[in-house]
Formats: structure tokens, C-alpha cells, sequence
């Protein structure tokens, strides 16, 4: 069992000029203490249930750049980006680079995006559902392609990249782990089998049905499901305890998630990390 953390506020003391140490701080303990994994949202706007709209919000990739500058060996991902927001040739060079900049520690998130408001706050095409899960497997086979190293030109019905060239191509092999994330039963945790490396699910009751889901997709795509890493997104409260963390962490092992991912809403407190970190320690 692995631990991870992500980071979906920025919303510190002291305002703006405090976010950069703040963030800092946050990264370097969880890289030193044993902490699997470092995840940001990748969002523009704040998103309920974590804050107002209006609340600090910093780009996900340019926060991991910061991030890998400053930490050694922990590993970094948006969880997770939608596909709308960027042409899938920018991205697959996007994560690329923060691989090579990182020594080999990025994960590639990617899902099929879920928030209208802010695509249309800043002005960023959002087409319907079906078309967004098209847009997300195309996404998938041209990251594919270009780490791959195959610079044949590629025609799609939402993309055409005439020559998706990728130098330098990513310290890790053969690529930068592939996150799907998103629980759809019909066509998330198809594309999961499909593509991925990994799945991420939220801690709910409804986990075990997706894993099993999950399993079935891989016995019609002829695809190990050992293969894959289950991961799941839970959530650490001001009040959680160690013990209610390592019975979070203690039930999802015992369901066949391989990382628990922790969303610390107020990562600024002196314990946050230390809690995530003595529950690394326990369940490694």
C-alpha cells in the first residue's frame, strides 16, 4: 500500500505572496517523508466542495514544475486534467517535460473534464459528453503515439497532427505512467483497460462495483488486470485522526486499492503532512 497527497488549495495564510513558500514547504516535507505521490488539480477555477470559486487557484502544471525544482523523489501528477483544456499534441510535450525536468517523475492524469462553468468563464470549447470521451481516447492514442516515438501523421475525428514529433522524449519508460481518472462504467473504465496504468476511483461504496467493473473491461480487452494500479481519492478532514487514516487506508487495501490519495484541504497545517507520513511509515 502506497500514500499519496494532493493539494487542491491555495487559498493560505498571508495571501499570494505566501502561496510560493507555502507550497514549497508543503512539497519538500511530503517528498522527505516518505509520501508516494504529489498531485495537484488541474483546474482554473476553485471547485465546490473545496472552496469558493472566487479562492486562489494556481495552474497544475506550472505548480509541478515548482514542485519537481525543489523536491527528489517524489512522484507528480495532475489529478486529474481534462481533456478540453489543452490540444493533445501541447500536452503529451507538456507532461514530457516535466518528466525530463523531474528525472523521470510524472504521472500523465487525464479524464474527460466535468466543469462547464469553468470553460465558459474562460472561454474554453466544451462539447457534449460523447464528444469529450472521443476527444479523451484520441488523447490517449496520440500519447501513445508520440512516446512511442512515431511521428506518422495522425487523423482523428477531433484531432490531425501532420508530424507529432516528441523531443526529448521522457526519462521514464517506456513512458510517463498513464492515469485515467473517473469511474464511468461504460466508457472511463473501458478506456482504462484499453490505455491506462492506472485507475482512479473515490472512496465510496460503490469502489468494489468499479473494481469489479474494472476487471471485467480487462478480461474483453485481453489486458492483465494486475496490470493496472488502483488508486482512490479520499480525503483527509481537520479532525481525521491516525486512526480513522489507517482504517480508510486499512478498508481500501482490503477492497484491492494499491494507493490511497489523500485531498488535503488545508495542506498549510503543521500536522497535514506528518499525518499522511506516519501512515506511509505504518502500511508500507
Amino acid at each position: 500500500m502506497r500514500i499519496g497527497m494532493q493539494i487542491p488549495s491555495f487559498a493560505y495564510p498571508g495571501g499570494p505572496e505566501q502561496i510560493a513558500p507555502t507550497f514549497a514547504r508543503i512539497a519538500r516535507e511530503a517528498d522527505q517523508s516518505g509520501i508516494a505521490s504529489l498531485w495537484v488539480m488541474d483546474h482554473f477555477f476553485q471547485i465546490p466542495g473545496v472552496g469558493p470559486v472566487e479562492e486562489p487557484m494556481l495552474e497544475g502544471y506550472s505548480a509541478l514544475s515548482y514542485a519537481a525544482a525543489i523536491t527528489e523523489r517524489i512522484m507528480l501528477g495532475t489529478m486529474v486534467t481534462g481533456v478540453v483544456y489543452r490540444h493533445p499534441g501541447i500536452l503529451v510535450k507538456t507532461v514530457t517535460t516535466l518528466d525530463v525536468l523531474s528525472g523521470g517523475r510524472a504521472w500523465f492524469g487525464v479524464g474527460a473534464a466535468w466543469n462547464a462553468e469553468e470553460s465558459a468563464g474562460l472561454g474554453v470549447p466544451f462539447p457534449p459528453v460523447a464528444a469529450r470521451f472521443e476527444q479523451l481516447e484520441e488523447t490517449l492514442r496520440i500519447a501513445k503515439r508520440m512516446w512511442a516515438g512515431d511521428e506518422s501523421p495522425f487523423e482523428g475525428e477531433h484531432y490531425t497532427l501532420e508530424r507529432p514529433l516528441n523531443s526529448p522524449q521522457p526519462i521514464s519508460r517506456p513512458h510517463p505512467r498513464i492515469l485515467v481518472g473517473g469511474g464511468g462504467e461504460k466508457k472511463t473504465l473501458r478506456l482504462v483497460a484499453r490505455y491506462a496504468d492506472a485507475t482512479n476511483l473515490f472512496d465510496t461504496p460503490h469502489l468494489p462495483h468499479k473494481l469489479d467493473v474494472l476487471r471485467e473491461h480487462c478480461v474483453r480487452e485481453g489486458r492483465p488486470y494486475a496490470d493496472i494500479e488502483k488508486t482512490a481519492l479520499s480525503v483527509l478532514a481537520d479532525d481525521t485522526t491516525p486512526g480513522k487514516l489507517e482504517e480508510v487506508a486499512g478498508r481500501l487495501g482490503e477492497q484491492g486499492v494499491d494507493q490511497v490519495i489523500f485531498s488535503v484541504h488545508q495542506p498549510y497545517l503543521p500536522n497535514a503532512v506528518s499525518l499522511l507520513a506516519d501512515l506511509a511509515a505504518k502500511v508500507a
